[in-house]
């Protein structure tokens, strides 16, 4: 499975020739590095939730558009999308088939925020070896301890790096696969990857460096 990133939260996970968009949010757009014609090959999106760093409801018409592809979410965007004319699909919590990626819906607790209400927010477990949490570090995610590969909030307004650090700690997942950075400049991401990567090897812990525009693993 290949996984590339477009900024932020922005992913795209593609398997035997199937494209699945996740979070193509307003700061993956934000200074035109990244533009809809990228996903016009994508068969499917998730949007996790409703913040604005994860859903960009003018660029993802351009994408559906584009792709013809389906957009999948929960009830709280998908009211959102309602008001757009924007055809969906509302999951619950579950397991969901999109063509080779199983995806078990699960509902996450969104770290805390200064001043703003929590959103709804649906995390993933994909193909039982990658968990995505999204902007949740929350207790009941430690079950999942040891999977093969965390994607994991790096930099937010509601965590901090010990925060971050002891959450991954705890979960101990093979890899990491940093997301959550579009706040910041190349050289301080620079920065503060190299010292996450130091800690994580400590761990055993392999932490995947990768920041730029279509920057991509395979696990």
């Amino acid at each position: 499975m290949k996984i590339s990133k477009y900024l932020h939260s922005c992913l795209v996970f593609e398997l035997d020739g199937y494209k699945l968009l996740f979070d193509p949010g307003k700061f993956s757009f934000a200074e035109g590095d990244v533009t809809a014609a990228m996903f016009a090959d994508v068969n499917a999106v998730i949007i996790t939730h409703l913040h604005p760093d994860h859903l960009d409801t003018e660029n993802l018409k351009k994408i559906v558009e584009l792709s013809g592809a389906a957009v999948y979410t929960n009830e709280q965007v998908g009211e959102v999308l309602q008001k757009q004319a924007m055809a969906h699909t509302v999951w619950q919590d579950g397991i969901h088939q999109l063509g080779p990626f199983k995806l078990q819906a699960v509902t996450v607790l969104h770290e805390l925020i200064m001043d703003n209400p929590l959103p709804q927010m649906m995390g993933f477990v994909i193909n039982d070896t990658i968990l995505h949490p999204v902007d949740s570090m929350e207790d009941e995610l430690l079950r999942y301890k040891g999977i093969e590969l965390l994607i994991m909030v790096t930099m937010a307004p509601f965590a901090n790096e010990v925060r971050i650090s002891t959450f991954a700690d705890k979960l101990q997942p093979k890899q990491i696969l940093p997301v959550h950075d579009g706040y910041a400049k190349e050289f301080f991401i620079k920065q503060r990857y190299e010292a996450y990567t130091k800690h994580f090897d400590k761990q055993g812990i392999k932490f995947h460096n990768i920041y730029k525009v279509g920057d991509s693993i395979t696990i």
